[in-house]
């Protein structure tokens, strides 16, 4: 089981907080770090000092950190045309020695676009299958060879298709709770297939129709890493426990439900449950950026417990 500390920076977080959790991610023995993408806060959170962009954080930390891989949980399709993204994606992918991973959606977050006036399309599901096909072939297409596209939405003529990614393949990953579209294109372009903030009985439904979707594909369903995203609130006792959940404006009680919370061992047990309908990779919420005895105590008393 691979534990991945995911960090949200739209809800208040400077690049030099972001380094600083980077930095620990790697120290502390986790896989990657990754963030999402989004211009606007949620919730309660005041949002200081603004935003920050994900592949332009993704950029920097690629230069700053030598073996955690980098990605996005998810990128949003509407923010970027997709050859531009290939572009960004293959360098960032190079500046890091070849450590990134793709997560791409079709963004949801309307009230983001209006305030930043990006255009927020209906048909959002649709453009994002011709983003995967553009981004997934231009990178697939031979050096001294051109691509060429024409969708419905999106037009490439003899397109030189560089720079190539550093990998051979960049990982791509496609999640969601969608029960027909999202599993048919996680198999048909994903490498992963992520769930977020769902139960153990909803992640394993949810994985059987990506199975399904992938084995009608004519694809090996064992081909895809199958994995959750969840909020995590790990304390040595029970008081521990509550302070870090009110310091994300949670209660304990909730996040026990819903996400990871309690003392290590109760943390380790709700994993592995997690683990036997087949997940093998945690993206771990991290909310509380400043609090890195959070992750040194995950590092020390959960991930040390996992197979």
């Amino acid at each position: 089981m691979d534990l991945r500390i995911f960090t949200e920076p739209q809800q208040g977080a400077t690049y030099d907080t972001l380094l600083t959790v980077a930095k620990a991610t790697e120290d502390l023995g986790f896989d990657a770090f990754f963030r999402s993408d989004h211009y606007l806060r949620m919730g309660g959170a005041d949002g200081l000092p603004g935003p920050t962009d994900a592949w332009i954080t993704l950029a920097g930390l690629a230069r700053e950190t030598r073996r955690i891989r980098l990605g996005t949980l998810m990128t949003a399709g509407t923010f970027r045309l997709p050859g531009v993204l290939a572009i960004q994606v293959a360098q960032v992918d190079r500046m890091s020695g070849g450590r990134v991973e793709l997560g791409l959606g079709a963004g949801w977050f309307e009230e983001e676009h209006k305030a930043y006036g990006i255009p927020f399309p209906k048909e959002r599901f649709a453009r994002l299958e011709e983003q995967l096909a553009i981004i997934t072939g231009l990178w697939a297409t031979e050096v001294g060879k051109t691509f060429d596209f024409h969708g419905a939405y999106y037009d490439l003529t003899d397109s030189p298709a560089l720079p190539k990614p550093a990998q051979r393949k960049v990982p791509v990953l496609i999640g969601g709770h969608g029960k027909t579209r999202t599993p048919r294109l996680a198999a048909q372009y994903g490498d992963e297939f992520n769930i977020p903030f769902a139960s153990i009985e909803d992640s394993a439904r949810q994985f059987g129709r990506v199975r399904a979707a992938a084995e009608e594909a004519g694809r090996d369903a064992d081909d895809l890493t199958y994995s959750n995203a969840l909020v995590v609130c790990v304390g040595r006792d029970d008081r521990e426990v509550a302070r870090r959940a009110a310091a994300i404006g949670r209660e304990a009680d909730e996040v026990k439900t819903n996400g990871l919370a309690g003392s290590p061992a109760e943390v380790v047990d709700k994993i592995g449950r997690y683990a036997e309908i087949g997940s093998r990779r945690i993206y771990l919420q991290i909310l509380d950026l400043d609090d890195l005895d959070h992750l040194e105590l995950i590092s020390a008393q959960v991930q040390s417990q996992l197979p």
